[in-house]
């Protein structure tokens, strides 16, 4: 299995959870499916040893337990000059990741489980919502480009923002766990290594339910994938690993 990726960034696993038709939404399930999901999701997790793990905002929300209003957000920064990364004091071995791009999320803590948490946000953000960060003492990476086309159409720049992981917080290994659209822009950009999943003895069925990898327009694209591991686990859970080789053209 391949363990060094291109430049500093670390190396990325993409590890998910899924019904049999590739929906990744758990709750509606039958719960004793639910249940072995999660306990085998969790032991596998671990496995890796990773030094941290990224999830969009909206997957973050439960954890953020608050979010900005429509007007706080649309306060942006009007300067020109960049502005610098924040590492918050302490010592941190492992990182709970948050891609918020117009910073929606009010931290109240910076700890997840004993992970340090690190928002990962647009230039646009405002210099009122970084101090307010720097205040929670949640850190803080800007990996995003400035565009004045851009409107409120804020965006992360992903593999500025895994170099930066790599170099700023040290981390070498990340365990990508997002929505299916995170997961599909990460694909997109080449970022994932290494695909874990987790098939759910279940079918879902429900048509617009977030699927592994979601994308739109012309990110879209099919992507060469190895298998290099297969193993039934408790309760008819099957575990998938692959590793991303190549893009293809569709055929």
């Amino acid at each position: 299995m391949p363990t060094s990726p291109i430049g500093r960034r670390p190396r990325v696993v993409c590890h998910m959870a899924a019904s049999l038709d590739g929906r990744i939404v758990v709750d509606g399930w039958p719960e004793s499916v639910a249940i072995a999901v999660r306990r085998e999701y969790e032991h596998l997790h671990g496995s890796y040893e990773a030094d941290g793990w990224i999830c969009g905002r909206v997957t973050m929300e439960p954890f953020a337990r608050r979010t900005r209003s429509e007007a706080e957000v649309a306060r942006e920064y009007s300067g020109t000059t960049a502005r610098e990364d924040f590492r918050a004091p302490g010592d941190f071995e492992t990182f709970a990741f948050a891609i918020d791009p117009s910073g929606r999320l009010a931290w109240e803590t910076n700890d997840i489980d004993g992970d340090h948490v690190v928002a990962i946000l647009s230039e646009q953000i405002s210099d009122e919502y970084l101090a307010f960060l720097r205040g929670r003492r949640v850190s803080y990476l800007l990996a995003g480009t400035r565009d004045p086309l851009a409107g409120s159409g804020q965006a992360v720049d992903l593999r500025l923002a895994m170099e930066k992981i790599g170099s700023r917080f040290g981390v070498k290994t990340l365990m990508l766990e997002g929505g299916g659209r995170i997961n599909g822009s990460m694909l997109a950009a080449g970022l994932i290594d290494e695909v874990s999943v987790l098939v759910a003895p279940a079918v879902d069925g429900r048509i617009g339910t977030p699927a592994l990898f979601d994308l739109q327009g012309d990110t879209a694209q099919s992507s060469r994938l190895v298998l290099e591991h297969v193993e039934k686990r408790r309760d008819d859970v099957l575990w998938l690993r692959y590793h991303v080789e190549a893009w293809s053209n569709g055929d």
